[in-house]
């Protein structure tokens, strides 16, 4: 009876720790943010007349969003740039994280530190190394134009929505090497081992094996790097032009240069909501892939 009273006691113990433990993230989590989320939505119905506490509910700010060709554009081109980001993240991440599983060796952790060796510096400061190097009399200008390619410096390189994708590629690409990284170094090799004792070239057990297996990797990072870039707008507004304006600017300046609320609220929304549908549609693929395995 005592040995059962101590471990109902120990029991006990440890749920309190774990509950004090869990309190300030579960706080963080489901009280603030969803706290937030909740100010967001109701600020995306009300009207923008100097009282947001007045009654009623209006949806014109989302049947502006949603009929204005402007936003309509907006939206897209957002879409469109966060696409191209993503797929040269994931480009570009994929034969770093293959090297880094299978033929990094001792040098693994050296080239691990490089990779989130921008991580130590200001994601501002990323950006406007960016706009030196794109500049009119940046550093590719001027390297161009000594070598004899150019004659003149060129403005095709900065305020372009090229370099728009090209900083936030170079932004974001830790943010995909990582999880294929994570996935490629989980698979067993036995996998490999078996593909090349039943004959299978290199190319065909990439293909039928390390492609498939790291699939998840891929689409976890994708998301991770497609979903900012959708709503990002310090970079379009440093290095990008009038036409490489995104969604997330036209946000800010709501809030910000126009003072209305409610409408960038419903601009807010629309942009999580697009966001948590393609959430579900990579899920859907994860699924399907991770069958496979």
């Amino acid at each position: 009876m005592v040995i059962e009273g101590n471990e109902r006691q120990g029991g006990a113990s440890h749920a309190v720790f774990r509950a004090v433990l869990l309190t300030p993230g579960s706080f963080v989590a489901f009280v603030l943010i969803l706290f937030s989320l909740a100010l967001v939505l109701f600020l995306s119905l009300r009207v923008n007349d100097g009282s947001l506490t007045g009654a009623g509910v209006t949806l014109a700010n989302y049947v502006t969003i949603a009929t204005d060709p402007l936003y309509v554009m907006v939206a897209l081109r957002s879409l469109v740039v966060a696409g191209l980001v993503t797929a040269a993240t994931v480009a570009t991440a994929y034969p770093v994280a293959y090297f880094l599983a299978f033929h990094a060796g001792r040098h693994r952790g050296l080239i691990l530190f490089l990779v989130t060796l921008p991580f130590w510096t200001s994601y501002l400061l990323r950006v406007f190394a960016w706009k030196v190097v794109l500049a009119y009399n940046g550093v590719l200008n001027s390297a161009l134009v000594g070598s004899g390619l150019l004659s003149e410096p060129s403005l095709a390189f900065l305020n372009t929505p090229a370099a728009v994708v090209l900083t936030l590629a170079h932004a974001y690409a830790p943010f995909a090497i990582l999880p294929i990284f994570v996935a490629l170094d989980t698979m067993p090799r036995s996998l490999l081992e078996a593909a090349a004792d039943l004959g299978a070239k290199p190319m065909t057990a990439f293909r039928r094996i390390v492609l498939p297996y790291s699939m998840p990797g891929v689409l976890s990072g994708a998301l991770v790097v497609f979903v900012p870039t959708v709503g990002d707008y310090v970079t379009p507004a440093l290095v990008g032009g009038p036409q490489s304006v995104m969604i997330g600017s036209l946000i800010q300046a709501q809030f910000g240069k126009a003072n209305d609320w409610p409408f960038g609220a419903a601009l807010a929304v629309s942009v999580m909501g697009l966001i948590l549908t393609l959430i579900l549609v990579a899920r859907m693929v994860d699924r399907r892939y991770g069958s496979r395995q």
